[in-house]
């Protein structure tokens, strides 16, 4: 059996990528590359010479791929943080720009000792996974309305659990229920949120709009629907010096910081920009 270059099997999936239009082609080849053969994409270059199947497992991904079906949905996976989640049809895939709401958020809980932490819009529990796994004194609670999110959610709960983290508690739920964790009331001390937030009607790559549940994507009033009603709930459960962080639609950069400052009991309302440098999660405290 001949052994083949991987280099150029990457190569020519790079090539086929470029040509369907998707975003980041070479580092999609890589990463699928790096799926096949089961090492991390960095050791690619320890790997000259692969077997035949090998080449075809990665044509068949990066012809799929080419099709516009998310990378995530063909490997199984996205990462958040320090951990992994599955993901799939019927969930919202997390994406890198929320790496930096986390990273806001654990700031925040940095010094606090048995922090109650609430994940709204959790999607496949990623964000409220991230954050017990880095903190796992804290008590975190993830709520969703759509039950093929919460069966993902749930199972990456699990899998989280079975590898020795705390368990997070996850509930069904509607942001927009102002009795939603009444108990919590005035005793949070991080409020997370990555809702729906793309205004109805935009433009949006094929993957989103072929792939990712409409109902994750998608709100009304513009894409500040949920949003509006993720600002009430936080200002509600939060507790005094607790805080907040929202991602949003890079167009609502003002709008959104506005919305939050209309709450007197938040304060030091601040917006914040992704890696591209567009705006993409407000940040504020509740008044102590």
């Amino acid at each position: 059996m001949n052994r083949q270059p991987l280099r150029l099997a990457i190569m020519e999936a790079t090539r086929i990528l470029t040509e369907a239009g998707v975003a980041s082609p070479r580092s999609d080849a890589e990463l699928i590359a790096s799926h096949v053969l089961g090492v991390e994409r960095g050791r690619l270059p320890m790997v000259p010479l692969v077997d035949p199947p090998v080449i075809d497992a990665i044509g068949q991904l990066v012809n799929q791929r080419a099709k516009r079906i998310p990378l995530q949905y063909l490997t199984g996976w996205a990462a958040l943080g320090d951990i992994t989640v599955n993901v799939g049809a019927g969930v919202f895939v997390p994406r890198p720009e929320t790496e930096l709401l986390l990273e806001w958020g654990l700031k925040l809980l940095h010094g606090r000792e048995y922090p109650v932490v609430v994940d709204l819009c959790t999607g496949s529990g990623a964000l409220a996974l991230a954050v017990q796994h880095a903190r796992p004194d804290a008590v975190v609670y993830a709520v969703d309305i759509d039950a093929q999110a919460l069966a993902w959610a749930r199972h990456n709960a699990d899998v989280h659990a079975d590898a020795g983290d705390t368990p997070i508690r996850l509930y069904s739920g509607d942001v927009a229920d102002s009795t939603m964790f009444a108990e919590l009331d005035g005793l949070v001390d991080l409020v997370l949120c990555n809702p729906p937030y793309v205004p109805e009607g935009t433009p949006v790559p094929t993957e989103v709009a072929e792939h990712d549940p409409p109902r994750a994507v998608f709100a009304e009033e513009s894409g500040l629907a949920v949003i509006r009603h993720a600002i009430a709930a936080s200002a509600r459960l939060l507790r005094p010096t607790g805080g907040m962080a929202i991602e949003h639609d890079d167009t609502h950069g003002s709008a959104v910081p506005a919305l939050v400052r209309a709450r007197r009991v938040l304060t030091d309302v601040r917006g914040h920009l992704d890696l591209a440098g567009r705006a993409r999660f407000v940040t504020a405290l509740r008044v102590s």
